[in-house]
């Protein structure tokens, strides 16, 4: 297994070219922060259901500036509608202006890397929300990624501007030949009365292992409106460990769905702050589980302001020896009365040797307030399917036909219809191959 050492030398070696970049306070509090906390165990309360260590017992190449990833293997990751979208690359963690495409002119938004916006206008807004996302995940994965921050990218989405073109992040760990460990950084700001489209999607080249470590921060304001899409259908030899961290600090309107489908270990941080009175947050989350994949979704939503709404939906199936959690957090701050937030999860196992452990939490600290959660797991109905066998439908397909059924609750919450449609063909595929 790979120990402080490792990371210690990797760090340092990573320092002198980039000390004066402007972020390197933030790196060297990461990394202190990553040598007192350590690698996150079954014993860390946040971590029991889900154990990373394993994933430590190879030499990660944490560069991975010698890829030589084509617009050929591009293309094989491209979502439906690519080519009226903006299409950002990042490979092994550094974005590539050379592989992506930018379509939205420079009044409706502003792509510069992170090092660019420290010495630009944007310096005071960059310096004012990055890395606030530490305030929230404090265990030593989140802490590796600030202390490896280099050339992560900022988005700055202008006032009053809705981009005709969303916005396409594409992550590709090119595993030919190597242990990779992918650490992109973003930080995206929603300026006042905006609108943007976000959608992720991640693959690994090659058979050896690859480790994803991402930070996204995102930033709302008054009367803006974000969608992002979270897309995970990657080879069993790839891992993730994925924040996104969401700050709304005027009223606005965000809207998240994440659908995880294939992957080793993955674990995604979601985090709504909440810090402007009527603010409103929708997640919704949908896991596909079989083989020995293993998905943690761990959500919190803080409410600092009052009259805000959310509401959280998620729902899983887990097959064969896989593992799904879920641990859903929802705090209410003093300050925040006239709060309505509601959050659900749904299960269902089809394997005994499959595994969910669910955790809805609430945590109130104000007295007028609507708040709610639950979760249920179960088994296909085996009256509806019943039903479809006597009509005919063999087992397979109607166990097929009630599970994507159960899907579509989750799914018609991804707005754009040929996004829309490109899940559901994944998931079609997903549940016919068992």
């Amino acid at each position: 297994m790979i120990d402080l050492t490792y990371f210690k030398e990797q760090f340092d070696q990573s320092q002198p070219a980039a000390a004066a970049d402007g972020m390197a306070a933030i790196r060297s509090d990461s990394f202190d922060t990553f040598t007192k906390t350590g690698l996150p165990t079954f014993r860390t309360e946040e971590w029991k259901y889900t154990g990373i260590s394993g994933l430590f017992d190879k030499a990660y190449n944490l560069s991975g500036t010698e890829s030589k990833v084509t617009r050929a293997d591009v293309d094989v990751m491209r979502l439906p509608g690519y080519a009226e979208a903006n299409e950002l690359v990042f490979v092994n963690g550094h974005f590539n202006p050379a592989l992506s495409d930018i379509r939205s002119s420079s009044t409706e938004l502003e792509i510069l890397s992170l090092k660019e916006a420290l010495s630009s206008n944007y310096k005071s807004l960059v310096t004012a929300h990055l890395n606030q996302s530490s305030n929230y995940v404090k265990d030593g994965i989140h802490a590796l990624n600030g202390a490896f921050m280099d050339d992560g990218i900022f988005i700055n989405v202008h006032k009053g501007k809705s981009p005709e073109h969303p916005i396409y992040l594409y992550h590709l760990s090119d595993a030919r030949g190597q242990h990779i460990m992918s650490q992109p950084r973003s930080l995206i700001y929603a300026a006042e009365n905006s609108r943007v489209q976000l959608a992720e999607a991640y693959t690994t080249l090659g058979s050896s292992d690859s480790f994803y470590n991402e930070v996204m921060e995102i930033v709302v304001a008054e009367n803006a409106f974000v969608e992002y899409y979270k897309i995970q259908n990657d080879g069993s030899n790839a891992s993730q460990v994925n924040t996104t961290h969401i700050t709304q600090i005027g009223r606005s309107h965000v809207h998240t769905v994440t659908i995880s489908l294939n992957g080793g270990i993955v674990r995604n941080n979601m985090n709504l702050v909440l810090d402007a009175a009527g603010n409103e947050t929708h997640l919704y989350g949908l896991y596909l589980l079989k083989g020995k994949t293993h998905v943690d979704n761990h959500t919190l939503i803080d409410n600092r302001q009052p009259n805000c709404f959310s509401n959280q939906f998620y729902k899983g199936i887990a097959n064969d020896a896989s593992t799904a959690v879920f641990n859903g957090r929802i705090m209410v701050q003093p300050e925040a009365q006239k709060t309505n937030a509601y959050q659900s999860n749904k299960n269902i196992l089809l394997s005994d040797q499959a595994t969910i452990n669910t955790k809805p939490q609430l945590e109130i600290f104000a007295d007028d307030v609507k708040c709610s959660h639950g979760c249920t797991v179960g088994q296909l109905d085996d009256e509806a399917l019943f039903y479809l066998r006597a009509r005919g439908i063999p087992k397979a397909d109607a166990e097929v036909l009630l599970l994507q059924a159960y899907a579509s609750d989750i799914l018609e919450h991804i707005k754009p219809a040929p996004l829309r449609k490109y899940v559901e063909k994944l998931i079609h595929k997903h549940l016919s191959i068992r």
